[in-house]
């Protein structure tokens, strides 16, 4: 069986490559091409998939991933902002549509029982396949894409519900305890599920963050995933949903974008394969020998939700583009009605033909949801140069809130790394009122400043949902602070990848690591061993008295040519000693006047120290003030500090002079 499995695997992979890659490059969305991979590979195909039932298991590991991800990138919070869209928006979109397809399927016969659950069937919409699409557009957190979240919320809710009805309409009761045991175990749930979030897991998290182990963190946030969707499961919910509030629960801790970022390449590989398998499920010859009929039956059905979710959506409020586009976005027919069907079947609700011509209308429906849902903003674009009133156009619940995108950061720096070097950012990004997001991987840190109201977060910023969290779309400049450079390299390639405008400034410790900094995207990197060399060089210029201003057009020239001065030595450049120099032979020092000083009292005139001595008095500090070019009627005072410049020989004979005399 394994060898069986790994064989399928192989074959619906190696047929997704040519046929995914195609679609690509036609500029057509990939999942359509995963469909067609799937119809190609199934039993109604060429029949090259042996074990179905293993690759239908696959899926379903497939929808839970993305439903613990959609979980994680929301929050409780959001959750609770969208219950008006999830409650009355949702209970309107599955009651329009289920009664008018029901009406329908009534009128063409069908027995009153059969219509009310082909009508519900009807009436659910993909999860997997709209948010996926949305998140490839980056919609997720739109208007429209957190209402169309809302209704397939309730949807999900609302399929168990549909699953305890089936037994009554299929006229098998017996089951009238189940509702009222579902409202306790769900009021259960809800207690679980902010109790986790508030405190159990945050502190597991904490204690596996600090492990530092990847392996660790990566089992920990699956294990808790699946540990709620399996709870979720024994109360009589679905799995989707169960990992839904699993990745709620973690996106309330500080280490969500993290556990977002290692989840992803499972999700989209077992996503893949989820859609695979929904196309193995069209029966070619079914739709052959009815193909007017199902081609009908799929254009009706995407119309009538076009029509009711559209008008569900402007019940609720909202204005005219999200209208149409929530519209369309949830016009296909969903991956739980495949589930609900299949126990209709066994229950007797629809026969064997009507099953197959279902499968067939819904997985239609899927594989023209892209094309649909790229209708659907061509119609808003269209219907905004139409003169509808202003209560359609902007909505007449104008106070409404719900579903508003969090206002992203613009023109930000993201400061990877939250060390010495991090901080000194930080600082200096407060002073100048420069808007910043630190990225950091020390779970107690992340702890300490978080109470602090720091803009931080735990994550590796190699990873591109957790710079795609940080706003790197947005950002102006990157400072990547971490000395270890296989994980720098990995920062840069990622932040050039997602944005290629941002300005990336890096710090290594190694000479050797400068090119290659440079080579994956760098535009600035800063050389902890050039940085100290041309620190202790400039102590040594201040030292012999070189100006300022040639130290400074020295150590710019050094950075602009990113050290190529101090990494070639051959390069001409002008040489140090042809600085002003001239200053080498005399020294600077402070001498403070003692309090029996033959000096104090007499004035510089008097002492008449440049003619003996050689020496001029530069500035006077007399009690914390300054006096500077003191004349030569300026009276000296003790403890006064003079700053006087002198030849090294002199010096010892002015410090004898203006220290105390022993008398």
């Amino acid at each position: 069986m394994a060898d069986n499995l790994l064989t399928d695997l192989l074959i619906i992979f190696g047929l997704s490559i040519p046929v995914v890659f195609t679609f690509s490059r036609l500029k057509i969305a990939p999942l359509i091409g995963f469909l067609l991979a799937g119809i190609l590979a199934g039993p109604f195909g060429f029949g090259l998939i042996r074990e179905i039932e293993n690759i239908e298991l696959l899926a379903e590991i497939g929808v839970v991933l993305l439903l613990f991800t959609i979980g994680i990138e929301f929050s409780l919070r959001d959750l609770l902002q969208l219950r008006r869209t999830v409650i009355f928006g949702g209970g309107l979109q599955l009651s329009i549509t289920s009664v008018i397809a029901a009406l329908i399927f009534l009128w063409f016969g069908n027995s009153r029982e059969s219509s009310i659950f082909l009508g519900l069937l009807v009436a659910l919409s993909s999860t997997a396949i709209v948010l996926k699409l949305l998140q490839e557009k980056g919609e997720i957190y739109s208007l429209h894409g957190r209402t169309s979240l809302g209704i397939l919320i309730f949807q999900d809710i609302a399929a168990v519900i549909i699953i305890l009805l089936i037994p009554v309409l299929a006229g098998t009761p017996g089951t009238e305890k189940s509702f009222l045991e579902l409202i306790l175990q769900g009021l259960g749930l809800i207690v679980f599920t902010f109790l986790s979030a508030r405190y159990i897991v945050p502190f597991i998290m904490y204690q596996v963050a600090k492990t530092r182990n990847n392996e660790l963190f990566l089992l920990s946030v699956i294990a808790i995933g699946l540990s709620v969707a399996w709870l979720t499961s024994m109360v009589g919910l679905s799995l989707a949903l169960g990992a839904f509030l699993a990745g709620l629960i973690i996106s309330e801790s500080e280490y969500s974008v993290q556990a977002l970022g290692n989840l992803i390449p499972f999700r989209d590989m077992f996503m893949s394969i989820f859609f695979i398998s929904i196309g193995m499920l069209l029966d070619l010859n079914i739709l052959r020998e009815h193909l007017l009929l199902i081609l009908g039956a799929t254009l009706a059905v995407l119309l009538l939700k076009v029509l009711t979710n559209s008008l569900s959506t402007f019940l609720i409020g909202f204005p005219l583009n999200t209208i149409i586009l929530v519209g369309f976005s949830l016009s296909q027919v969903g991956e739980f009605s495949f589930i609900l069907a299949k126990v209709g079947f066994a229950g007797g609700l629809i026969s064997s033909l009507m099953y197959q011509e279902f499968l067939d209308v819904a997985v239609l429906s899927m594989v023209l949801t892209p094309l649909f849902m790229s209708i659907g903003y061509r119609t808003t674009t269209f219907a905004e140069l139409l003169p509808f009133p202003p209560i359609l156009k902007q909505g007449w619940y104008s106070k409404f809130k719900e579903g508003e995108s969090e206002e992203k950061p613009e023109n930000h720096v993201i400061i990877v790394g939250f060390g010495i070097n991090g901080k000194n950012v930080v600082t200096a990004a407060k002073e100048a009122s420069i808007p910043y997001i630190v990225i950091d991987m020390n779970p107690e840190v992340i702890r300490i400043e978080k109470q602090r109201e720091e803009h931080i977060f735990y994550g590796d910023a190699a990873q591109n949902a957790v710079l795609e969290h940080a706003g790197i779309q947005t950002a102006k400049s990157v400072v990547v602070t971490a000395g270890d450079p296989p994980s720098a390299k990995r920062i840069i390639e990622a932040a050039r990848r997602l944005n290629p405008q941002v300005h990336i400034i890096a710090r290594t410790h190694f000479l050797s690591e400068l090119d290659k900094f440079y080579d994956f995207g760098a535009d600035e990197v800063i050389s902890d061993e050039f940085e100290s060399s041309i620190e202790l060089f400039t102590r040594v210029l201040h030292r012999y008295l070189v100006p300022s201003s040639e130290i400074n057009s020295l150590t710019s020239t050094l950075r602009a040519d990113n050290y190529k001065m101090l990494r070639s030595p051959d390069i001409p450049s002008k040489k140090i000693c042809d600085l002003a120099l001239d200053f080498a032979n005399v020294e600077i020092r402070s001498v403070r006047v003692g309090k029996f000083s033959k000096s104090a009292g007499m004035t510089l005139g008097e002492l008449n120290i440049r003619k003996n001595y050689g020496v001029s008095v530069l500035a006077i500090s007399r009690s914390h003030k300054l006096i500077p070019g003191p004349e030569a009627e300026t009276e000296i005072f003790s403890d006064d500090i003079l700053l006087v410049i002198s030849p090294p020989e002199n010096i010892d004979e002015i410090r004898r002079l203006f220290e105390d005399s022993g008398e």
